[in-house]
């Protein structure tokens, strides 16, 4: 017996079936690839042309240096540290290294430097304030708060009346003295407290910081020299100042008045042998 399979009007042979065109799906991909890669390509090359363009414009050289914020420091002594942004390109100056330039100076505590389109930059400078003369090897030496030395005292800076700190150098290991970073806190410290009071600190004369336990003082026409350990600088000053006629009554020659101990004042007579002499 012989059974029939019906025939399937959908089965086709193989070599009855037309091939997928893959290539040509590839090949539009790549086009389309293509294409944008040039647009990319061409972009950046007239991006690339506009850029070199704009920065080659005479318009945008600087030109013009503003400076502000300075007294001390002359125009022209700050201006001649950033000399080398004239001509450079507004948008490619590199503003951080001039301004670290400017900070090379000694009067210079910080800077700050701001574009201005199209042509021009405007330098704001901080200073330092001089604190204090700085006597190193026999020679006065402008100060600020922190013992940075500024510039070294001349005729140009005869108008400053400041105090003269001794002591501030110190012996190290290696040989050479510096000032050490105790003493610059120290120095800060004293200063900063006594400028609390300006009528207090306008009296001092001298201060030594030879002995970093005790800051000793001196003020304007008196001989004494006054211990006021390593705190409440102008507080003992003002104390100080408060029984001046009282002490001169009892002792007209002090050779030194020591604050360090509270309500007990020991004073020193000119000439006398021994530590102290009274207590008030």
């Amino acid at each position: 017996m012989t059974v029939r399979v019906p025939t399937d009007k959908r089965f086709r042979r193989r070599t009855q079936l037309r091939p997928i065109k893959r290539r040509r799906v590839f090949t539009a991909r790549w086009r389309r690839v293509f294409k944008v890669s040039a647009i990319f390509v061409i972009v950046l090359v007239v991006g690339y042309g506009v850029g070199a363009f704009v920065l080659q414009m005479p318009v945008l050289s600087i030109d013009q240096l503003i400076v502000r914020g300075n007294v001390h420091l002359s125009t022209d002594e700050a201006l001649s540290l950033v000399d080398g942004l004239h001509g450079e390109n507004i948008f490619i100056a590199d503003l951080e290294q001039w301004r670290n330039a400017l900070l090379a100076s000694p009067w210079v505590k910080d800077a700050t430097l701001r574009t201005v389109i199209p042509s021009t930059i405007e330098i704001t400078i901080s200073e330092r304030a001089p604190m204090a003369l700085g006597r190193i090897d026999g020679r006065l030496f402008l100060i600020d708060d922190e013992a940075r030395l500024i510039a070294e005292y001349g005729a140009e800076y005869a108008h400053f009346d400041l105090p003269v700190i001794d002591g501030l150098l110190h012996q190290t290991s290696n040989g050479p003295e510096v000032i050490d970073d105790q003493r610059s806190q120290l120095t800060m410290r004293v200063m900063n407290d006594l400028k609390t009071q300006p009528r207090i600190v306008s009296r001092v004369s001298q201060i030594d910081l030879s002995n970093p336990s005790n800051v000793v003082v001196i003020l304007d026409n008196d001989e004494a020299l006054i211990y006021l350990g390593v705190y409440q600088f102008a507080d003992r000053l003002q104390s100080y100042l408060q029984m001046f006629t009282a002490l001169r009554e009892k002792v007209p020659h002090i050779d030194y008045v020591d604050l360090r101990f509270g309500d007990r004042v020991y004073v020193r007579p000119v000439g006398l042998e021994g530590d102290s002499s009274g207590q008030q």
